[in-house]
């Protein structure tokens, strides 16, 4: 039985037994692993004949990180003649972490110089950052380094699948016994689960789920290789993923809080309006599943101030007005109507959000203006200029009908113009407008793509036009074909420099928690959960879900008349309705 599934019957068989909640107002410290990887696969290398490079398969053998004076059965590379002798590896899936390098006794007893370069795809190992789109920023991926004579080294700390060892001193002979990558993560049980009748669906949630979990690093990131800070509007659909999979987790907290103490009042987080907003948003999610009333109390001063600065970034007739970098996701950058539609929108669920939270903590006052600011923030209902992402959030908002802009927009091509950021919430617009079959084959032909390219992890960019003709990440671009990684990406993220773990991009993994499995937390901390599963053309889905006091279990199949079988499970301290 897998063991993740195996650590969640224990977990949920533990909390049936006492109604204490687990997660809220305990803010553990986690702890992280380093997990030795050797590589499953040798990609390509230099010389083929023996001459340069011989028993390179011995590296593929696990390995145990300690040289020693045998030194039977080594990989031996030497110095070529006309180029420099190389292999390039593949450790089969995205990592967070390192390289180590054992050596063997190499001649002349002194330290050989290699270059190791990093990639998330084979292009990006084999290139070099000044003579590509490829960059050190961040995190650097490409070292030059010293490897030492019967000995181990460990070097780096980026993300990366693939690595490249090239020998430089063309006169010397190196020994390598193991070459292993170091994954870096955090010690934590994947209390979450999905598992359907779709095989592809099943590895999509996995997939996303597994981003996120590499960028959960001592503060949550959005990119493990470039985008190593704290984006906070990108942290929303990281954090919805955060508590589909891992429940409460110390990392959430930690980052809103760091955002907050660097970001000065009038100062938008990250220069950026609407992630103030985005800001606000977690905070009330963030509560609503783990009923940390005391950690809402500690920001409400905050949330107060900034909702007030807001409230002053409107005009009389309840039109936005936000100054600071006017920015929903990089697509969406030219379409500046479309910008207003959406931070127009991003102000009304912000307000609703803020009114709530005053509610929780008993401000009449405070929940009687923000009820007045949404209402005057609805009379202004602008267009959103033929643009999806500022189409969903009008719908999210209700400032436009879900069903009408579903089939006015979001269902006609229906994955062009999304983002692997703002797609999560044309999706959540779509199960808002009851399209939920809709949003299954978006999400199916839309990230399933990056994984027929060879995708472990999702990325920053993507647009499904790339796979005409495409060659996969995972090997060398072929003659005739397409090199995606090195080729596409636009803005900031152009070439080689695009993410392909970028946290934002896994909103499919809590949309389908939420949506197919069927689960809506309905009042804080998770006393209470709705299920209303959504199974589209799917015969059956199961699945695990983290709550404060423990794990849900939930399990809907289809019956041959069409109705539908539901069984449920849940710990003391939750109530589960229909």
């Amino acid at each position: 039985m897998n063991s993740r599934l195996i650590s969640c019957l224990v977990i949920f068989l533990f909390c049936c037994l006492d109604s204490t909640p687990l997660c809220a107002n305990t803010r553990k410290i986690d702890t992280f692993t380093r997990e030795y990887l050797s590589p499953v696969r040798i990609i390509w290398q230099s010389d083929t004949t023996g001459k340069y490079i011989f028993n390179s398969e011995k590296l593929l053998e696990q390995g145990n990180g300690q040289a020693d004076l045998v030194g039977a059965n080594l990989c031996v590379v030497k110095g070529g003649d006309k180029i420099n002798s190389a292999i390039l590896l593949d450790f089969g899936k995205e990592i967070h972490g390192g390289i180590q390098v054992v050596t063997g006794m190499h001649a002349e007893n002194s330290p050989v110089r290699v270059k190791i370069t990093l990639g998330e795809s084979v292009s990006e190992a084999m290139s070099e950052v000044d003579r590509s789109t490829a960059t050190n920023d961040h995190a650097i991926r490409e070292y030059v380094v010293s490897l030492p004579w019967l000995g181990t080294i460990e070097i780096g700390n980026s993300g990366f699948r693939f690595a490249k060892i090239e020998l430089l001193d063309q006169k010397r002979e190196l020994k390598l016994k193991e070459v292993r990558a170091i994954a870096v993560q955090r010690d934590i049980p994947w209390l979450g689960s999905f598992k359907s009748s779709d095989e592809r669906l099943n590895q999509i949630w996995q997939t996303g789920a597994y981003t996120v979990y590499l960028n959960m690093q001592h503060f949550l990131w959005d990119g493990i290789k470039r985008d190593r800070l704290v984006w906070v509007g990108d942290m929303h659909p990281e954090v919805m993923t955060i508590l589909s999979v891992f429940g409460y987790n110390e990392v959430v907290p930690k980052s809103l809080d760091f955002i907050r103490n660097i970001t000065k009042l009038p100062e938008y987080m990250n220069g950026i309006s609407s992630y103030s907003m985005w800001w606000v948003l977690i905070h009330y999610q963030w509560y609503l599943n783990n009923g940390d009333l005391a950690y809402l109390q500690e920001n409400q001063e905050y949330i107060y101030s900034l909702l007030d600065l807001l409230e002053k970034k409107m005009d009389a007739d309840g039109k936005e007005k936000l100054d600071g970098m006017r920015f929903l996701d990089w697509p969406t950058s030219p379409n500046t109507e479309a910008i207003h539609a959406g931070l127009q929108s991003m102000l009304v669920m912000t307000f609703d959000a803020g009114q709530k939270i005053a509610t929780i903590l008993k401000n009449k006052e405070k929940t009687s203006q923000y009820s007045q600011t949404v209402q005057l923030l609805k009379k202004h209902v602008p267009d959103a200029n033929n643009n999806k992402s500022g189409a969903a959030l009008l719908a999210l908002s209700g400032l436009e009908e879900a069903k009408a802009t579903n089939k006015r927009l979001l269902a006609v091509n229906p994955t062009d113009g999304i983002s692997s950021f703002y797609g999560y919430y044309v999706l959540q617009a779509r199960a808002m407008a009851g399209d939920y079959e809709g949003a299954l084959d978006v999400i199916r032909k839309y990230w399933g793509g990056m994984l027929d390219l060879g995708a472990t992890t999702f990325w920053e960019d993507f647009d499904l036009k790339w796979m005409e003709n495409a060659g996969r990440i995972d090997e060398i671009t072929p003659t005739g074909k397409v090199d995606v990684h090195a080729q596409y990406g636009n803005y900031c993220y152009k070439g080689l420099r695009n993410s392909l773990c970028h946290g934002w991009a896994s909103g499919p993994t809590a949309w389908l928690s939420q949506h197919v499995l069927g689960i809506t937390v309905l009042e804080a901390g998770c006393r209470k959960i709705k299920i209303e599963p959504h199974l589209g053309d799917l015969k059956w889905v199961e699945g695990t879900y983290p709550t404060p006091y423990g794990v849900v279990y939930v399990r809907h199949e289809k019956r041959a008349d069409g109705s539908m079988k539901t069984i449920t499970k849940a710990p003391k301290g939750v109530t589960m309705v229909r």
